[in-house]
């Protein structure tokens, strides 16, 4: 009988034959060594692209079953590590087949039963082992140094293409290209998916529409993608341009689909699991806005049936039904809540007077708004200098094996936490600067009267009103309903600046204080809403995210970003210092500001 093998499939497939060259070239050497032999070959056991690292491969475990049931006088190998490539297997798989009464023979190497022959079978055996384990050592070398370059090591994920190509000095080079026809799907994948509004399974029935498939191979045919593998192509860093190698972050030389804030907020929403609506059996257009107002839970619908079979659609309080609270509120008729809602719309409307005077009176406040944020933008500049420099620190230490690969590994994705979210808020503040004034009569516009509108739309557009102007709805056990808006709503619809812009219309200086007021109170009660969860940027830069940036305390030489204040736990030291104000710095405050 004759062993064949070949370690990857490349090697069983090049040259578009169906088993390459390498497994022919031993067969036909095997065959002539079985007539050497004057024995018949009568069986034949091909691993085609398995490595000879493990005993764990089909045909060898088929090949020692056929042994212990068939009398077979030669086993034949083209050479010794086509058998095994370590120590332990190869002396585990020669005592099998001396067990069945057979002998082993190579093609290409004098090993027989002599001491001379068996001296000869252990040295080639460790020969085999030392080149394994140091092609694996060299293989690691190159792909790291690959990794470090920005290259690619191994096949790219969907959306990529591996191709060769010739250089203009005649040279063959593997690089990486953008594989038109699921680039843009994937690419729009991230950006749909930032926005909250799906789940996995949603939009992995929108990209089969849309035509995203996996690739073809020559043993599977192209297929939808899947939720399991959408989910793996959205958490993949290499996607936002990093090759990720043994652990170890490198910037990548590959054009990424989406950007790094993008890619953060994203997983935010895989790591938010009260962000959106999970779609049940019972739809509707106010869920995910409507809360108890007793308890502040969800409501979520439920169908109660009565003798007749008539279907009455209910919303009631998630803290009751799961017993979560101690809330006692009753069910309430869906019909019922969507009147209450709709008549709360009437809420939302500022008369042309106060709009006019609110606008005028806001555009003056940005002016100095704007000076904060060119302050701010400063200081975010300089923090993210600081942070690439570290980075780069780190791949110098890469190439100079001055730092332990997991040390390397975990500061790496500190820092690109911290740059990701010093980059989403340095984008924010540069939009704001950009934006806020056309958004601002946008938002006074939609503002104006949108009872009419909500009371004509339809169930999904009814959805998206709730959603642009409130982040809840809560209905009171009186029939009531009071609202938690969004930005910036919940500045311009606020009680205090509708206050305050009537009081400019009487009295401008007077109006104005009250408006200052009214701005600073806002400013100082905006946290997080509670039916969310921190942000992964938050949680993981020690308070840093998208809003205005809140003083950082820390110690001169210390790595950690947020210290105690001054005046807490003990009397202040002289040697911590405290950078006040709207736009603190980034940087940790020692006794010389560094």
């Amino acid at each position: 009988m004759t062993y064949l093998r070949v370690s990857t499939k490349e090697q069983a497939q090049k040259g578009g034959q169906a088993e390459g060259f390498s497994i022919p070239a031993q067969r036909e050497a095997l065959h002539r060594k079985a007539e050497s032999l004057d024995a018949v070959i009568v069986a034949e056991f091909v691993d085609a692209g398995e490595s000879a690292k493990s005993a764990d491969r089909p045909d060898l475990k088929r090949m020692l079953s056929y042994l212990a049931t068939h009398r077979v006088d030669y086993v034949l190998v083209h050479k010794v590590d086509r058998l095994a490539r370590n120590r332990v297997d190869d002396i585990e798989i020669t005592m099998a087949i001396k067990k069945a009464g057979a002998t082993l023979v190579s093609a290409t190497e004098n090993i027989d039963e002599t001491p001379s022959g068996m001296l000869l079978h252990g040295i080639m055996s460790s020969i085999a082992e030392f080149y394994s384990r140091n092609l694996a050592t060299e293989v690691h070398k190159g792909m790291s140094q690959k990794a470090i370059a920005g290259g690619t090591p191994g096949r790219v994920p969907l959306g990529y293409r591996n191709v060769g190509r010739t250089t203009d000095e005649g040279r063959e080079e593997r690089t990486v290209e953008i594989d038109p026809e699921r680039a843009d799907l994937i690419a729009w994948a991230y950006a749909a998916y930032a926005t909250g509004e799906w789940t996995l399974r949603s939009m992995a029935d929108e990209l089969e529409l849309r035509g995203l498939t996996t690739r073809k191979t020559p043993k599977l045919a192209a297929r939808p993608v899947k939720p399991n593998v959408l989910h793996a192509i959205l958490t993949n860093p290499y996607y936002k341009g990093e090759v990720i190698y043994r652990g170890v972050s490198h910037p990548g030389r590959h054009q990424p689909l989406t950007d790094p804030v993008t890619w953060e907020k994203v997983q935010d929403v895989f790591a938010s699991h009260l962000v959106g609506e999970k779609q049940r059996e019972h739809p509707h257009y106010l869920k995910s806005s409507v809360f108890c107002g007793t308890c502040g839970s969800r409501l979520i619908i439920t169908n109660a049936k009565n003798r007749h079979g008539t279907v009455y659609p209910y919303f009631v309080c998630l803290g009751r039904h799961q017993k979560t609270t101690a809330c006692t509120r009753k069910a309430m008729l869906t019909s019922k809540v969507e009147k209450l809602v709709e008549e709360h719309w009437a809420t939302v409307q500022l008369e042309p007077a106060l709009r006019a005077t609110l606008e005028r009176t806001l555009r003056e406040v940005l002016v100095e708004h704007h000076k904060q944020d060119e302050e701010e933008r400063r200081l975010l500049t300089n923090e993210h200098a600081r942070l690439t420099a570290q980075r780069q620190k780190l791949v110098e230490a890469i190439y100079s094996g001055a730092m332990p690969m997991d040390m390397i590994a975990s500061e790496q994705q500190r820092i690109g936490r911290r740059l990701t979210a010093v980059q989403e808020r340095l984008e924010a503040v540069t939009a704001v600067s950009d934006k806020l004034e056309a958004n601002l009569t946008a938002a006074l516009d939609l503002a104006g009267d949108c009872q009419a509108a909500y009371r004509r739309a339809e169930p999904a557009v009814r959805r998206m009103f709730n959603q642009a102007f409130f982040t809840r709805l809560l209905i009171d056990e009186d029939d009531g309903v009071h609202s938690h808006h969004t930005k910036p709503f919940d500045i311009l619809l606020a009680p205090e600046v509708l206050d305050a812009g009537r009081a400019i219309q009487v009295d401008r200086e007077t109006g104005l204080a009250i408006m200052a007021d009214a701005l600073s109170n806002a400013d100082d009660s905006d946290i997080t809403p509670t039916n969310q969860k921190t942000p992964r940027s938050l949680r993981a830069t020690g308070g840093l995210s998208g809003e205005p940036l809140a003083p950082v305390y820390g110690g001169e030489g210390s790595k950690t970003t947020t210290l105690v204040r001054p005046a807490g736990f003990e009397p202040a030291t002289p040697a911590l210092g405290v950078f006040p104000g709207r736009g603190a710095d980034l940087r940790r405050c020692g006794p010389r500001g560094v």
